[in-house]
């Protein structure tokens, strides 16, 4: 019998489609009188500054506040103190994925409502009870399971629809891991909920590979429409439905470990994963009875080029990528706490550089 389970599955509402902004301002005036709105990027500074006169026009008293680095505790401190004496009610998460787990972060802290806006669909950190902590670097430090999944979210296509293409190419193949990893993980799980999860992440994988190329380049088509929503949206749920099984297996870990190394200017956290999932199906195929993950890895190659996405190691912004330099990501991803211990066959850390040196074009390794 299986033992009891809390599950965080849900915002409580989620808004989205061409006109989700303006359709959530009365929403948003019922759960917050004093929001404070968490952004970072420069590009975003326009749609955050309609986000607050919007609701400065219902009635609202927003205040906004600017991190400079990943979601850090460097910025979440400074966050929390902005929030405090401001007496924010809610904090309004407008960004990519590290923005939002920010807010998310903040929002638990403090125990008020956390609002999601994302301005891209490169992740499903919208919908998700999850935060994860880096070093001001960028380097990955520990995830963290919050209270509760977001109490709004808004998914509105033009705001996503202003982001660039590769943060939809990246969403891509943060989605597609759902499947790769989940069908790995949860092979020996009896849950009825992990089951169905992973049968949610399957379909996911095959709509991408479906749709994916043509909602690459055509920004608000059908297909950019099933394919955003299904980064942005189906892709945490699956994560929320199947819990931890459906998470993470080896590609995860594996762009944690990368992290850890310097890079001339930091990689999407998809583009990382993506690489991460090739490197998995590479080490599937040597260590455990996955007959077709040659097939799978052939597949996803063609399918990531297409996107223009990372297939080696040596297409990473990586400062250096030489065999010494890679073992120390290698020996991350390894430690104990990480979830690639939790698998049915075992991973070393030999095994990891090994099959990250695969990636490597002839002519380009380094000892």
């Amino acid at each position: 019998m299986n033992n009891s389970s809390c599950y965080r599955i849900s915002p409580e509402k989620v808004f989205k489609g061409p006109n989700a902004w303006n359709e959530s301002l009365s929403e948003i005036k019922n759960i917050c009188k004093n929001p404070l709105i968490l952004g970072r990027s420069s590009s975003t500074r326009s749609l955050r500054k309609k986000i607050e006169n919007d609701l400065i026009k219902i009635g609202l008293k927003p205040k906004t506040f600017e991190i400079k680095y990943d979601c850090c505790e460097f910025d979440l401190e400074n966050a929390l103190s902005e929030a405090t004496n401001n007496n924010s009610d809610a904090i309004i998460s407008t960004g990519g994925g590290k923005v939002i787990d920010a807010g998310k972060l903040i929002a638990d802290r403090l125990n008020i409502p956390s609002i999601t806006v994302p301005l891209s669909a490169a992740t499903c950190a919208g919908w998700t009870a999850l935060s994860n902590i880096y070093t001001k670097d960028g380097s990955f430090i520990k995830d963290i399971n919050l209270k509760t999944c977001p109490k709004l979210l808004v998914f509105d296509h033009n705001f996503i629809k202003k982001a660039p293409a590769k943060t939809l190419a990246s969403g891509m193949a943060d989605a597609l891991a759902k499947w790769y990893e989940a069908s790995l993980t949860s092979k020996n799980s009896s849950d009825g909920f992990v089951q169905q999860a992973v049968q949610m992440a399957r379909v996911l994988r095959d709509q991408i590979f479906i749709d994916g190329y043509q909602a690459f380049n055509n920004s608000g088509s059908e297909e950019w429409v099933r394919v955003a929503e299904g980064c942005g949206l189906t892709a945490g749920l699956i994560g929320s439905i199947g819990g931890p099984l459906c998470r993470t297996a080896v590609a995860h870990p594996i762009h944690n470990g990368l992290t850890q190394l310097k890079f001339h200017e930091h990689n999407l956290h998809g583009e990382i994963v993506g690489l991460g999932i090739i490197i998995q199906l590479s080490i599937e195929e040597k260590y455990s009875d996955n007959k077709l993950a040659k097939q799978a890895k052939s597949q996803l190659i063609s399918f990531l080029k297409k996107l223009s996405l990372p297939v080696t190691i040596t297409e990473l912004n990586l400062i250096n990528h030489d065999i010494e330099n890679l073992k120390i990501a290698c020996e991350f991803t390894s430690l104990n706490s990480s979830e690639i211990n939790q698998l049915g066959f075992n991973i070393s850390s030999e095994s990891l550089l090994e099959a990250i040196v695969e990636t490597i074009p002839l002519g380009l390794i380094y000892n």
